[in-house]
């Protein structure tokens, strides 16, 4: 039972590490093209960039040990596909927070933050338990 929580606990920690990482591309890239594309259109960008930088971080270290056994290519059209239901959440709360609070519409980060929290547990569930599985 120990190792099993012990492992659990540590696909947890490098998730959140691949979570903030993915969150520190999202910012960067939304606003790098917020100007040219507003703030909508760019974070659809961004949700993009930051779902390949967590595929490659949760693949080779969260989740190394649990083989998905399909290809490179297979895998991150999977990875992308399960991501979206955390990504819908997540653009659904920085829709809203962009939209009905002016300091958020101000401080797109904040927004980006509150979205990232929220599907961040549907993310984790559907990567660790239909993708990732051994």
């Amino acid at each position: 039972m120990l190792p099993t929580v012990v492992k659990l606990l540590r696909e947890t920690i490098l998730f959140g590490v691949a979570g903030t990482v993915g969150f520190m591309v999202d910012t960067a890239v939304l606003y790098a093209l917020q100007g040219i594309m507003g703030p909508f259109y760019a974070r659809a960008l961004s949700f993009l960039a930051a779902v390949l930088a967590t595929w490659l971080i949760n693949r080779n270290l969260a989740f190394r040990g649990r083989a998905s056994a399909l290809s490179r290519k297979s895998e991150f059209l999977s990875y992308l596909v399960l991501m979206l239901a955390g990504g819908l959440v997540n653009y659904g709360v920085y829709s809203a927070l962009v939209l009905w609070q002016p300091v958020v519409r101000q401080h797109l980060v904040l927004g980006v933050a509150a979205g990232s929290l929220a599907g961040m547990s549907v993310n984790f569930l559907t990567a660790r338990y239909l993708l990732f599985r051994k």
